[in-house]
C-alpha cells in the first residue's frame, strides 16, 4: 500500500489526466491501468470520478437556477386545461389536482371544482366527437371491453386506430349495440365488412343496424382459445408424468403396504394414461400450430385451399375429442360453426392479389408466391432463394410486384386485437376515476386515439 500512494503521489497532473481518460475511454480494463502506473484501483477510480464530474460541470447550462426562463400568463381557461390535463395525462386523482394547484401556484379549489371542469371539458369532448366524419372508415373492429361487470362497446377504425366508439352500457344485447351502430351510421360509417368476435349481442346488433354490412371473424380470440386448450393438455401430461414418477418411486420400497403386483398393475395403468395424455397433449398442440402458422396466417394460400386444411384440422379435433370431450368439444364445436367467418380475410386477400396480378399483367401463381414469400424472415436463406427465383421470373415488374403485395397484406386487417390495445391503455382511467363514469370516455376520445393527446388535432390521423 505505502507503494502505492508513493506511486500515486509522484503523478503529474498532465498523468492523471490521461490516467482518467484511459479509464473514461474503457481502453483498458482498471486492474491493467492500476498496474501498469503502479496505483491502486481505488486511486484509478478516484481519478475517474474526478474527471467525470468535470465533464459534468463543463456542460451544465450556464443559466442560474433563479433566472426566469419564460413567463406564463396564467388565465382562467389555462387553468381549466392544467385541471383536465392533470388527470388525463399524468393520470392524476381528484385531490392531486387539488394539492398541485395549492402548492405551486397557491390556488386553493375544491374537489368538487375538479370534477365540474372535468364533466364541463367531458361534455365539449362529447360533441367533437360526435361531430366527426366517419365516412372515411373502410374497416371496423368491434368488440365489448369490461369496466368490472360494467360492459364498454368499442369501435376502433383499423387503418387510422381512431377511436369512433367508446361508451359504457348496462347491457351488451343487440338493441344496445343496433342503437350505437345506428347513431355512428348518421356520422357517416359506412364500412365495407367489420371484424369482431363470436358475441351474440355484437353480431346481432350490427345485422340489424346494417343488414348489408359483413361481419368477419376475429382470428385473435380463436387462436388464444386453442392455445390455452393446448396448455391445459401440456399440463394434464406433465401432472400425469408426475404420478407416474412418484407410483414408481413407491417400487421396491422397504415396508410398503401395497403388493407388488398390485402395485405393478397400477403403475402399468399409471404409464398407459401418461403416454395417452402426453400423445393427445403434442397432437392438439401440433393442430393448434398448424391452424395459427398454415390456415389463419395473413400470408398464406388461396382461400380454397385454406378451407381445406381447416376441415381437415377440425376433423383432425373430433378424432381426438373423445380422449377429452369436456376440453375438446368446446373448441371444436367453435371452429366448425365459425370456419368462413374466421377465413373472410383470406377471400379479401384473394381479391387484392387478383386485381395487383390484372394491374401488373402478371400470372396470380406468381402474385401469390410474392405473398407466400412474406411469410419467411428476411434473415434466412430460404427468404432470399426465393426472392431471387422471384425476380428472375418478373423481371424489371419485381418491386412493383412485391411492394404492391406489401402493401395488399398490410390493409388486410385479421383481428379486433386494437380494441384489446385500447382496453389496456383506457383501463387506469376506468378504474382510478369511476365516479366520472361514461363522460371520461368522451373526453379520453376527444383527446387521444389510442395514447395521442392531441389526436383531434391532427386531421391527417383522422379517419
Amino acid at each position: 500500500m505505502d507503494r502505492c500512494a508513493g506511486a500515486a503521489a509522484k503523478l503529474s497532473e498532465n498523468d492523471r489526466k490521461d490516467l482518467a481518460i484511459q479509464a473514461l475511454t474503457r481502453s483498458e480494463t482498471v486492474g491493467d491501468l492500476a498496474a501498469r502506473h503502479g496505483v491502486s484501483r481505488k486511486f484509478v477510480y478516484g481519478q475517474t470520478h474526478k474527471a467525470v464530474a468535470a465533464l459534468d460541470d463543463a456542460f451544465l447550462s450556464a443559466t442560474p437556477d433563479h433566472e426566469v426562463l419564460f413567463e406564463v400568463a396564467v388565465t382562467k381557461a389555462w387553468l381549466r386545461q392544467v385541471i383536465v390535463g392533470l388527470p388525463l395525462i399524468c393520470r392524476s386523482s381528484y385531490r392531486g389536482v387539488v394539492e398541485f394547484l395549492r402548492d405551486l401556484l397557491g390556488l386553493s379549489i375544491s374537489v368538487g371544482t375538479v370534477h365540474r371542469v372535468l364533466q364541463s371539458a367531458a361534455l365539449q369532448a362529447g360533441v367533437i366527437n360526435r361531430d366527426q366524419d366517419l365516412s372515411g372508415i373502410r374497416v371496423g373492429l368491434h368488440d365489448e371491453i369490461f369496466q368490472g361487470a360494467t360492459p364498454v362497446l368499442a369501435g376502433v377504425d383499423a387503418a387510422s386506430t381512431y377511436c369512433y366508439l367508446l361508451t359504457a352500457e348496462e347491457r351488451r344485447d343487440a338493441d344496445t349495440w343496433g342503437v350505437h351502430l345506428l347513431d355512428a351510421a348518421q356520422q357517416g360509417l359506412d364500412p365495407d365488412y367489420t371484424i369482431a368476435d363470436a358475441g351474440q349481442g355484437l353480431r346481432a346488433g350490427q345485422k340489424a343496424a346494417w343488414s348489408d354490412t359483413p361481419c368477419h371473424g376475429d382470428v385473435f380470440h380463436i387462436q388464444r382459445q386453442c392455445e390455452s386448450l393446448a396448455n391445459t393438455l401440456s399440463r394434464l401430461a406433465h401432472g400425469a408424468t408426475s404420478r407416474r414418477q412418484a407410483l414408481q418411486a413407491k417400487t421396491g420400497r422397504a415396508g410398503q403396504r401395497v403388493a407388488d403386483d398390485e402395485l405393478a398393475t397400477r403403475l402399468a395403468l399409471t404409464r398407459q394414461a401418461e403416454t395417452q395424455a402426453h400423445g393427445l397433449a403434442r397432437d392438439i398442440r401440433t393442430l393448434t400450430q398448424w391452424l395459427s402458422q398454415d390456415v389463419l396466417a395473413l400470408a398464406g394460400p388461396a382461400l380454397a385451399t385454406r378451407r381445406e386444411l381447416f376441415d381437415f384440422i377440425v376433423a383432425e379435433f373430433a378424432a381426438r375429442e373423445p380422449g377429452d370431450a369436456r376440453r375438446i368439444r368446446p373448441v371444436r364445436v367453435t371452429l366448425q360453426n365459425q370456419r368462413d367467418t374466421l377465413l373472410a380475410f383470406a377471400g379479401v386477400l384473394d381479391q387484392k392479389l387478383a386485381d395487383i396480378a390484372r394491374a401488373l399483367a402478371i400470372s396470380e401463381p406468381l402474385v401469390r408466391e410474392a405473398c407466400v414469400l412474406n411469410r419467411l424472415p428476411t434473415t434466412s436463406p430460404a427468404y432470399w432463394q426465393g426472392w431471387n427465383r422471384l425476380r428472375a421470373q418478373t423481371g424489371g415488374k419485381f418491386h412493383t410486384l412485391f411492394a404492391a403485395v406489401s402493401r395488399a397484406l398490410a390493409d388486410t386487417p385479421r383481428s379486433s386485437s386494437l380494441v384489446e390495445n385500447l382496453n389496456s391503455r383506457l383501463r387506469i382511467y376506468f378504474t382510478l376515476r369511476r365516479h366520472l363514469g361514461g363522460s371520461l370516455v368522451h373526453l379520453r376520445v376527444a383527446g387521444c386515439c389510442l395514447g395521442d393527446w392531441d389526436i383531434i388535432w391532427q386531421p391527417e390521423r383522422l379517419p
